[in-house]
């Protein structure tokens, strides 16, 4: 059985898309199953209930607290007897997932697979996942990213595709940030917003997020401590706390500190 734990924006429309694939697949949440719709009949907020038969454990929760509650906590699910591979599909810090094979018994295979697109594509099975673990794993695992996503990016070793997944944050968020701030300016000065989209989509400018504003749920949004905007700022302390040493961080801390200070735009 797969188990996939953490059905937030991201996790419940991937658990849809595992079964919509026809794979037997359960979700966890500290929600009621009530609250999930059509997924409430495989859905549990019984930790026994989830971990019965549960070979494969994905988890998409919020941070790394909750990625410890889950794996060796208050859930624990890495004691489940009849678990064999646990795949990291949250963004944490590299040197958090590096360290986990330590905690980790050597039978339960690891991988790491954070995942980029926001809510649409994940609704859509086009996420594009970074892929870190063993090549063996990596191909078995295989189908279950198919059934999820568009595009695969294995980038090395256990760890490898959490280093990518921060770095490529880090870069949206630049993107975002500056796009924001073009926006206000946009408005301030008299130029209609639709019309600068549309060049920035076909100019120098282009980016993910200006072209993906009326389909990302969270672009107009303003940053609160429990908002996507939040997990943010979160991914790029992530990407900071496995800097190379020496780095300049001047520039990543501004535009954290950018994101934070974002108010609801129109």
């Amino acid at each position: 059985m797969i188990g996939l734990a953490g059905c937030g924006r991201m996790g419940a429309p991937m658990l849809a898309a595992l079964r919509a694939a026809g794979f037997d697949a359960r979700g966890f949440d500290l929600r009621p199953p009530s609250e999930f719709g059509v997924l409430e009949p495989f859905m549990t907020d019984d930790p026994a209930r989830f971990a019965r038969d549960l070979e494969t454990l994905i988890t998409v929760v919020r941070d790394i607290p909750q990625t410890d509650d889950v794996l060796f906590n208050i859930q624990g699910f890495i004691n489940s007897p009849s678990l064999t591979r646990v795949i990291i599909s949250s963004t944490l810090s590299p040197r958090y997932v590096t360290a986990l094979r330590a905690r980790t018994p050597a039978h339960i295979a690891l991988i790491d697979a954070p995942m980029s697109g926001a809510r649409i594509a994940a609704q859509e099975a086009r996420l594009s996942f970074m892929l870190g673990g063993d090549t063996g794993d990596l191909d078995q695992a295989q189908p279950l990213f198919a059934a999820m996503g568009a595009h695969f990016h294995r980038m090395g070793g256990f760890g490898c595709g959490m280093q990518a997944k921060v770095l490529n944050n880090l870069l949206a968020a630049s993107s975002m940030a500056t796009t924001r701030l073009v926006l206000d300016w946009a408005e301030d000065t008299g130029l209609d917003q639709k019309a600068l989209l549309a060049l920035l989509h076909t100019s120098s400018g282009q980016n993910w997020f200006a072209s993906g504003m009326n389909d990302i749920e969270f672009s107009r949004d303003g940053w609160t401590p429990d908002n996507t905007l939040a997990i943010i700022v979160k991914d790029i302390e992530s990407a900071l706390d496995a800097a190379p040493d020496g780095a300049d961080t001047t520039l990543p801390r501004q535009v954290q500190k950018a994101i934070r200070n974002l108010t609801p735009a129109s």
